[in-house]
C-alpha cells in the first residue's frame, strides 16, 4: 500500500522556498483565540496490523441488506442488481474516468452518458434528459429553479404535503434565500385533493411539485393534478420511481413538464445513504433552461460518428450572471449502472420487476393488517410501498421486528412535518422483488 510523506528535509526545502522558518509561521495569520491550542485528542498509534483488526471491527457493527431482511423504504430500496452491473461499472475504464472536458479524449465516458440520456427518455416518455445529477432531492430543486426560469416566474411553488419531507427541506433551504413563497396543500389522506390543488395555484404559479408513487407509497391522480398546473400557466414537475414505469403511466404520457427522480434503484446498492442518481427530464421546449450536462451525437470531419458536450450550464463555462445552475458535474458512475442495468432488464424485465414489487407489497400489507393494533393508514391504491397504522406506536414495531432480524421504516416520528396527527404511530413498510413469501410470513409471525 502506497503512503505519502515527506521527510524532514524536504519540509525545510518547502518552507525556504515561501519564505517562512517554520510550519507554525504559516499559522501566524490566524488569532490566536482561534487556534486549539493543544495537541489534538487522538488515540496512540497503530501497527498496520492491529489498524485492519480495529477497522474490521468497527465495519461489523454496520448491518446490511446481506445480513438483515430489508423491507426499508421512504426513498432508498434493496433490489436486485444483476452481476452484470458490478463487472461493467468496476472496469478501470469507467472507475477511473474524470469529468469529461476535453471531448476528443473522453469518447467512451461521453457515449456511456449518451446511451443513459437515450435510456431513460424511453423510460420516462419524455423528449429530453442531462446526463444526471446528484440525488433525488437535488433533482426535485432545480427542477423548480428551472421551471422559475422557464415561466419567469419566482414568486410561488407550490408542492403536495406527500412529496418527500427531505425533498421538501431541500426546496425550502434554496427557496428561502431568493424570497419564493413555498405553498405546501395538506395530503391527510394519504393524496392530494385535486380541488384543494386547483385553489392553490394561481397565474402567479411557477410549478406544482409531485410525487409518483408519493412519499407514502400511495398513487396520486397525476393526470388530475398536471391539468390544475397548466391551466394556471404553471409547469408540472413529477418525482417518479423508475421501477414504477413498469406499470404507471410515464410521466411523458401524461403531460408531465419535467420529471426527476431519485435513481438509486437502477442498479446502485443502497450503501448507507449514497452515493446515489439524480434523474432529470424535461420537454424538448425546455432544453435552454435544463441545468448540468447534455451529452450530444455529431460526426468528425471524417464523417466518423462522435460525443460531444452539447451543453453545460453552469457558471464555469459561461458568464456568471447567465448561469442556469451550479451543477458542477454529473453522478457518472452511478449513470453508467443505470444505463448497464436498464440495458440488462429491458422493457420486459422492468415490467416483471415491477409487477413483483406490486404482487409482493399487496400480499405484505394484507398479512401485517393481520396484526392486532396494524392497519393501513391510507385507502389509496399503492405500488411497492405503504403506510402502516400502528396503534401501539410505531418503534415499538420497529424493535420488535428489528430483533428478530427485519428492518421495516422508517416511522414518520422522524419527519417534523410529514402531515399527520399522531406521527409515531405511522410506519413506511417497503417490499421489492427481493422479498419472498417466508420472509414475509416469517416477519408477520415475529410481529404477533
Amino acid at each position: 500500500m502506497a503512503y505519502l510523506y515527506n521527510t524532514p528535509q524536504q519540509q525545510r526545502e518547502m518552507l525556504q522556498t515561501i519564505g517562512v522558518d517554520s510550519i507554525d509561521e504559516l499559522f501566524d495569520q490566524i488569532p490566536a483565540g482561534l487556534r486549539l491550542g493543544r495537541p489534538l485528542d487522538l488515540p496512540p498509534a497503530l501497527t498496520e496490523i492491529e489498524l485492519e483488526s480495529h477497522l474490521r471491527e468497527l465495519g461489523a457493527k454496520n448491518g446490511s441488506p446481506l445480513q438483515r431482511v430489508c423491507f426499508l423504504g421512504g426513498g432508498s430500496y434493496d433490489h436486485f442488481i444483476p452481476a452484470a452491473v458490478d463487472a461493467i461499472a468496476s472496469r478501470s475504464e469507467f472507475y477511473t474516468a474524470y469529468t469529461p472536458y476535453q471531448a476528443e479524449a473522453s469518447q467512451g465516458t461521453l457515449q456511456a452518458f449518451f446511451e443513459y440520456q437515450s435510456l431513460i427518455c424511453q423510460l420516462t416518455g419524455m423528449d429530453v434528459s442531462n446526463a444526471s445529477l446528484y440525488e433525488g432531492g437535488t433533482a426535485v430543486s432545480e427542477a423548480v429553479f428551472m421551471a422559475m426560469r422557464a415561466t419567469d416566474r419566482h414568486g410561488k411553488v407550490v408542492l403536495l404535503g406527500s412529496v418527500h419531507p427531505e425533498y421538501r427541506e431541500v426546496c425550502e433551504t434554496y427557496l428561502r434565500q431568493i424570497n419564493c413563497e413555498l405553498v405546501v396543500v395538506p395530503t391527510p389522506e394519504g393524496v392530494a385533493d385535486v380541488a384543494a390543488v386547483r385553489k392553490a395555484v394561481d397565474d402567479q404559479t411557477a410549478c406544482l411539485v409531485i410525487q409518483q408513487p408519493n412519499f407514502f407509497g400511495c398513487l396520486e391522480q397525476t393526470q388530475e393534478l398536471v391539468a390544475a398546473a397548466h391551466a394556471v400557466g404553471a409547469l408540472a414537475v413529477v418525482s417518479f420511481d423508475p421501477i414504477s414505469l413498469g406499470l404507471l403511466s410515464r410521466p411523458g404520457e401524461y403531460g408531465a413538464d419535467i420529471a426527476v427522480a431519485e435513481g438509486q434503484s437502477l442498479g446502485t446498492p443502497m450503501q448507507y445513504g449514497g452515493p446515489y442518481l439524480g434523474i432529470l427530464t424535461c420537454r424538448q421546449e425546455f432544453v435552454r433552461k435544463m441545468p448540468g450536462r447534455l451529452i450530444g451525437e455529431t460526426v468528425d470531419r471524417a464523417g466518423r460518428r462522435c460525443y460531444v458536450l452539447n451543453l453545460q450550464a453552469r457558471e464555469q463555462h459561461i458568464r456568471r450572471e447567465k448561469a442556469t445552475s451550479n451543477i458542477c458535474t454529473n453522478q457518472g458512475l452511478m449513470a453508467l449502472r443505470a444505463t448497464v442495468y436498464l440495458s440488462l432488464l429491458g422493457p420486459a424485465g422492468l415490467r416483471e420487476a415491477a409487477e413483483l414489487c406490486t404482487r409482493k407489497a399487496h400480499y405484505a400489507a394484507d398479512r401485517l393488517t393481520s396484526v392486532s393494533g396494524i392497519e393501513l393508514a391510507f385507502r389509496a391504491p399503492f405500488f411497492k410501498e405503504f403506510t402502516l397504522r400502528c396503534r401501539h406506536g410505531a418503534d415499538r414495531v420497529v424493535a420488535q421486528a428489528g430483533a428478530a432480524g427485519f428492518d421495516l421504516g422508517p416511522g414518520l416520528a422522524r419527519f417534523r412535518r410529514a402531515g399527520l396527527d399522531a406521527a409515531n404511530e405511522y410506519l413506511v413498510v417497503a417490499v421489492t422483488e427481493k422479498r419472498t413469501r417466508a420472509e414475509i410470513d416469517a416477519l408477520v409471525a415475529a410481529l404477533r
